[in-house]
């Protein structure tokens, strides 16, 4: 398991106050085999640029024509995944830096 990618769903609605945090939070994991899909689901602030101007090639950003709503954004997310193994971000939200390899382990232990 340690050298699965594992993808990390971000969906997204108006989050420029908080998304960029959650960003880097997903970057400075310890466990790097991993790609972070941001799905917008149609914002009108900032978001959109603010996560273009973060250069790391593990970002996905894919951007929704019309709002959906959470469920549509994650579903989005599952679709285009390619990693073995799928995590679930709140653009709110903040992982801790070591919680993808603990849970890489873990799976890894079963």
């Amino acid at each position: 398991m340690e050298n699965e990618r594992i993808s990390i769903i971000m969906p997204s609605y108006n989050s420029a106050k908080t998304i960029e945090r959650a960003i880097q939070s997903v970057l400075a994991q310890t466990y790097q085999n991993l790609e972070l899909l941001i799905i917008d689901d149609d914002s009108s602030d900032e978001t959109c640029h603010i996560i273009q101007k973060i250069a790391d090639e593990r970002i996905r950003l894919i951007r929704l024509k019309q709002n959906g709503g959470s469920a549509v954004a994650r579903n989005t997310g599952i679709e285009v995944a390619t990693g073995r193994y799928i995590a679930f971000l709140d653009s709110d939200d903040r992982l801790a830096s070591k919680k993808i390899s603990m849970t890489a382990r873990f799976h890894d232990c079963q």
